[in-house]
């Protein structure tokens, strides 16, 4: 009843605010200029402007927001997810550009959660004119009892360690334009665990001697980030084809202030494609590589399940499920049209997911972790293409996990 009461609250207050509500990606949600749609598609304000025709709603398009006006909303929340249960949630979206420019978007969130987290996050992709340079933002603040199942993909939900932590994340990058859909950026990241503890010191992340600091007390990873960017996309929501592929390398110092020396490598790389030349309907492709170069980092700041940017990779499994020095990581989904007005739409998906083990050699894979699913898709806005998304996943363990977002996964 949850889940469903959220989509209703969230559908009906994003029509009201008459915006888009979506992940701010590296590259802007949509290109600056107007945007055109099928006469015969639908979104829900049409729907609702057919149930009460007195309510006419204003230009939807937050794409053709005249340059210097800013457009501001503000969208409360239910929700549920596996690692916060029941949560309430207040986000404030803020949308404009500059001349010649993509969107720039800052969306924040403020989270109370069933689990007694709290949580205060921002996130921005701020365009200069022309698109000459993006500045691009993760800031968040966190109060985050969460269970953490040890390393490598051995593990067991029935053995699960319930940590409770303080979490700072100051990631700031900005990236200048090479070419077209070519960047290259530089920036400042930063991960400070405090109070960290660990509260079954028996279980399985305690016999791992290399994190035993990493489970108590407090940790900090802090380095500069080097960027190569190519996205040939149009519209990063709901992408209708292209290619998005960006290479991130982060030495932490600890002359910048590290707990110790380790260099870190990410490779995030989409494609999308249609299997037919006159069919809407969109085959999506994920790779996600988060890899140890150096060192080793702290064991909260390890690659794991569900700790991409916005919180998507392994639909299927509960947040934090696998964890280790190097994880990889692929999704395929095939989305497509239920209503032929694209009101509804529906999605299949699989993935699959692995990371290192806790041996000599960090480069040890044993297994892998598929899961599968499918999901629903409601048209928030036509001329953005912002859908309201709702998965239900498989996981190989037996898990199982629903999710939502606005704007496609990935």
């Amino acid at each position: 009843m949850l889940y469903i009461f959220r989509v209703i609250l969230l559908g009906i207050l994003l029509v009201a605010a008459n915006t888009s509500y979506a992940q701010v990606d590296t590259v802007a949600a949509a290109s600056g200029r107007q945007a055109t749609v099928d006469a015969a598609q639908r979104d829900l304000a049409d729907v609702i402007h057919g149930l009460v025709p007195r309510l006419h709603p204003v230009n939807r398009d937050t794409l053709a927001l005249q340059e210097g006006h800013k457009f501001v909303a503000v969208i409360p929340t239910l929700g549920y997810t596996l690692q916060t249960r029941g949560l309430v949630q207040v986000a404030t979206s803020v949308a404009f550009h500059e001349p010649q420019a993509n969107m720039s978007t800052i969306v924040a969130a403020l989270s109370v959660t069933q689990n007694k987290q709290l949580l205060l996050n921002a996130t921005s992709s701020i365009w200069g004119q022309d698109n000459g340079v993006n500045w691009v933002g993760d800031w968040r603040v966190m109060h985050y009892p969460q269970s953490t199942y040890g390393l490598g993909m051995h593990t067991s939900t029935s053995r699960a360690v319930l940590m409770d932590y303080e979490y700072l994340r100051v990631y700031q990058n900005v990236l200048r334009k090479l070419k077209t859909s070519f960047y290259v950026g530089l920036g400042y990241q930063l991960d400070y665990h405090w109070n960290i503890d660990s509260h079954t010191v028996q279980q399985e992340v305690y016999q791992i001697s290399d994190y035993h600091h990493g489970v108590r007390g407090s940790t900090v990873s802090s380095g500069v980030s080097l960027n190569l960017l190519y996205n040939s996309r149009e519209n990063a929501i709901n992408p209708d084809g292209g290619t998005y592929v960006n290479l991130l390398v982060r030495p932490n110092l600890q002359v910048l202030g590290s707990n110790t020396n380790f260099q870190t490598l990410l490779l995030d790389a989409r494609h999308y494609l249609h299997l037919r030349p006159k069919s809407k309907n969109i085959l999506a492709l994920w790779s996600y590589n988060a890899l140890t170069l150096h060192g080793t980092p702290p064991f909260l700041d390890l690659p794991s399940t569900g700790w991409d940017t916005y919180n998507n990779l392994g639909r299927g499994f509960i947040q934090g499920r696998f964890r280790g020095k190097n994880l990889l990581y692929g999704e395929a989904e095939y989305r497509f049209g239920i209503t032929h007005n694209r009101l509804l739409g529906g999605v299949v998906f699989t993935n699959v997911q692995t990371v290192s083990e806790p041996s000599a050699s960090a480069w040890r894979f044993d297994k892998v972790a598929p899961a599968a699913g499918l999901g629903l898709r409601l048209n928030m806005n036509k001329l953005s293409r912002t859908n309201l998304a709702v998965d239900y996943g498989f996981g190989s363990d037996g898990s199982r996990a629903l999710s939502f977002n606005v704007g496609e996964v990935f």
